[in-house]
Formats: structure tokens, sequence, C-alpha cells
């Protein structure tokens, strides 16, 4: 049996934080994929885009147990999807325009407002 090296450790510990961040609070799992990404070696706009691809299947997940335990009604929920998406394609358009330099600051701007606002509430 392999020993698993503290990369291993790292990805799977990295993993972990991100689901149950994501599960417990709805979002906030690609705040951490984000820098989990970039200490493993990937450069800025890859660690965004990847980030999106790893909390994609953990939202569907969470979304599906919310569901299934009462939690979200469908309806609620659909007013934000046809802004979100429209929103994601926006996003996706301007990742591959934007400099790294200001992706990274924009990424820090939001999450300090982010942790500065939960702080304040």
């Amino acid at each position: 049996m392999k020993i698993l090296n503290k990369k291993s450790l790292f990805t799977a510990a990295s993993g972990l934080a991100i689901g149950a961040v994501n599960g417990l609070l709805g979002a906030g799992g690609g705040m951490l994929a984000v820098p989990f990404l970039k200490k493993l070696g990937f450069e800025q706009k890859q660690a965004h885009a990847n980030a999106i691809a790893v909390i994609l299947p953990i939202t569907v997940l969470s979304t599906a147990l919310y569901i299934y335990k009462g939690y979200v009604g469908i309806s609620d929920a659909l007013i934000y999807m046809p802004t979100g998406i429209i929103g994601s394609v926006i996003g996706t358009v301007l990742l591959k325009k934007i400099s790294p330099l200001w992706l990274k600051r924009i990424f820090g701007g939001f999450m300090v407002y982010a942790g500065v606002r939960l702080l304040l509430r």
C-alpha cells in the first residue's frame, strides 16, 4: 500500500474543507478553492476556472440535499437562475480579458467585503 504524500493529503483535506463550507454555508467553497488551487501550483486564472469546476458538483449535491430536507423551495430559487446564468457567462468572458493581478485584487476585495459584511450583521 502506497503512503500518501503531502500533496495528496493537502488535496484531500482541501476538498473536504471546500465541501463542508459550501454545504454548511451555501457558499464560500469557491473562496477556499482558489487559494488551495494556487497553493497546488495553479496560475490565478486557472485557479478561478478550476474552482468553478470543483464547486459545480458540490453545489449540485448540496442543492439536492437541501431540497430533499425541505430547506429550499424550487420556486424561490428559480427566480435567481436566469440572471445567475447570464452573470456566469459575463464572468467567463471577463476572466479571459482581465489581468491576473486585477483578478487577484477583485477576488481579495470581494473576500474582504464578504467578511466585513458577515461580521457586522
